[in-house]
């Protein structure tokens, strides 16, 4: 996995401490600015207070949804412009439920860092 030169502001709403503290060494080691998460109020609250370029987004949160959490982020305009589904569920319907939520791209856990690499790279933002 490689970051580009000046790495991007990612956001992590992961709910399991573990993963998402694998995740955030992950990327932060390829050079990204991490902040991480484990409710989708706490995410809203990182995407009020400064501007994200990606959230990582598990879908099975808790409190709020990742599908509730995704709308809300997209109320707030551009505060967030690229989002990223991370769930178990990857049939179709689910990708569309994803997609119809607000979410550009959708990735199944346990998450492959190759796919997540590739997601990543294809992003281009402003």
């Amino acid at each position: 996995m490689t970051a580009e030169p000046s790495g991007r502001s990612i956001l992590i709403v992961e709910d399991h401490a573990d993963a998402r503290e694998a995740l955030r060494a992950l990327l932060e080691l390829e050079g990204h600015r991490v902040d991480a998460v484990g409710t989708g109020p706490g995410a809203l609250e990182v995407v009020r207070a400064r501007q994200i370029d990606i959230a990582l987004v598990d879908i099975g949160l808790p409190d709020v949804d990742g599908y509730e959490v995704a709308r809300r982020m997209r109320e707030l305009g551009g505060r967030c412009p690229y989002l990223i589904a991370l769930t178990g569920y990857g049939q179709p319907d689910d990708v569309k439920r994803a997609r119809d939520a607000g979410f550009d791209a959708h990735l199944l856990k346990p998450i492959d860092p190759d796919s997540l690499a590739g997601v990543l790279s294809s992003i281009k933002l402003g």
